[in-house]
């Protein structure tokens, strides 16, 4: 497999970012049956690594995923490629639709054309995870995580970092107590290795860049302090509220350091502070924040530059350019860490492929990271499949029945993903259409 040209990958990452439907399980999907299962730009394995490294950090793990894939790729212009048009399309989106919101009020034909794409969104978690588990889950040992992770955070609600945690410290202890956990068969081995050869990035590719070095981090952070710094002191400068603007930037700088365990995570937190203590927006604008990020492409923490667009717009008398200025800030200051993260720690955690200790080790963090996948796509299906309650009286035999014609589609007819994304958004408009009637 040879080596995709950047412009070939400048398009496709710009492609994803307006196909990323489905909050991180259906994202994650969504870029493993793309650069996995049809492009072979980068192997199960080290999708796998790459995966386990951003599920413990805090931030959209699918942002990171898609970031760090760009960086193994084409290095520090590849991984902003990546990072940037995974944001920048649900940006621009949010902004046109929130400036509708404040103007007209909700729209309900758009809601009805993305609640198209969910029971296809969940089609295509479900043909992800039957793929990952097959690839990743090689013994019991493995099973038994994937299973006691699943049971954790479905029915004991623990924090999914904490989880991946746990699986870090089980896996080291069984690795010295009881290696023979680890073991796989000859024939298993050998058809992984040769599996491997099909990509470009492989379990033999190394990264020249990869390692500690601490000038290179130190001029990461440096890039990342004047990055940071600069809205501010053009606020500090050229605006007559700054302490609104210093309050925002700082408020949300502090929100993307503590969305460990998802958007719902830091949701709560970011809904207290900016209705009850700030006054920038209204509860009930708030829900119809998270109804908008819910059903637009990209992470589900994109809801924050909603909360950011409403704080500028109530704030200056109900200035849509504010409320847009109010929304590239929160965009800013809510990704910076989020390439920070990556750009610092993926070389070294690229290295670490190097310690068979290690791999093993992750092995076991995969299976938990499965087991989490499941109960992402269960909560999906929960919300999608009972909008008003779960009962199997208020079951919605329409969207079940969507899952199985995606599923069929997808899985038995290899009906191309994009074409398909778009016959289920016409899918929910028509719906909508012959419901009004």
């Amino acid at each position: 497999m040879n080596k995709p040209a950047f412009k070939e990958a400048f398009w496709f990452w710009l492609k994803l970012g307006f196909i990323s439907f489905g909050g991180p399980a259906g994202q994650i999907a969504i870029m493993h049956e793309f650069l996995v299962d049809k492009k072979k730009w980068i192997s199960d394995s080290r999708f796998l690594h790459a995966l386990n490294y951003t599920m413990i950090l805090p931030g959209p793990e699918a942002q990171q995923l898609a970031t760090y894939t760009g960086w193994l790729l084409h290095g520090t212009k590849g991984g902003l490629v990546a990072g940037v048009f995974f944001i920048f399309p649900s940006m621009f989106i949010l902004l046109g639709l929130t400036t509708l919101y404040v103007t007209y009020g909700n729209i309900p034909w758009v809601y009805a054309m993305f609640e198209g794409l969910k029971p296809a969104v969940i089609a295509i978690v479900i043909l992800a995870l039957i793929k990952i588990g097959k690839k990743s889950l090689h013994t019991a040992f493995h099973f038994i995580i994937a299973i006691a992770a699943f049971v954790s955070i479905f029915f004991f609600n623990i924090p999914f970092p904490l989880i991946i945690l746990v699986a870090l410290l089980i896996a080291f202890l069984t690795r010295k107590l009881i290696p023979s956990l680890f073991h796989q068969t000859n024939s298993a081995k050998t058809q992984l290795s040769k599996a491997e050869e099909s990509y470009f990035i492989n379990e033999n590719h190394k990264i020249e860049t990869a390692g500690f070095k601490s000038i290179r981090l130190i001029r990461q952070i440096i890039a990342a302090g004047i990055i940071w710094i600069i809205p501010l002191a053009i606020f500090y400068f050229f605006s007559a509220d700054f302490a609104f603007w210093k309050t925002l930037s700082l408020f949300f700088t502090k929100a993307a350091f503590v969305t460990f365990g998802g958007a719902y995570a830091v949701l709560p937190y970011v809904a207290q502070v900016s209705v009850e203590k700030l006054h920038w927006l209204s509860e009930l604008q708030m829900i119809d924040g998270l109804a908008l990020g819910e059903t637009t492409p990209g992470p589900l923490v994109m809801v924050l530059v909603f909360v950011g667009f409403m704080a500028g717009y109530n704030s200056f008398n109900g200035s849509i350019l504010m409320g847009s200025l109010g929304l590239i800030t929160t965009t800013i200051y809510t990704f910076i860490p989020c390439f920070l993260f990556i750009f610092a720690g993926a070389p070294i955690i690229e290295k670490t492929r190097d310690n068979e200790s290690i791999k093993k080790a992750l092995s076991i963090v995969t299976a938990a990271v499965v087991g989490v996948i499941l109960n992402l796509t269960i909560y999906l299906g929960k919300v999608v499949l009972f909008p008003q309650e779960l009962s199997i009286l208020k079951l919605d035999y329409v969207v079940l029945l969507w899952i199985i014609v995606s599923f069929l589609a997808l899985y038995r007819y290899k009906v191309n993903m994009i074409t398909w994304i778009g016959v289920s958004a016409l899918f929910g408009l028509t719906r909508y259409f012959i419901e009004l009637a």
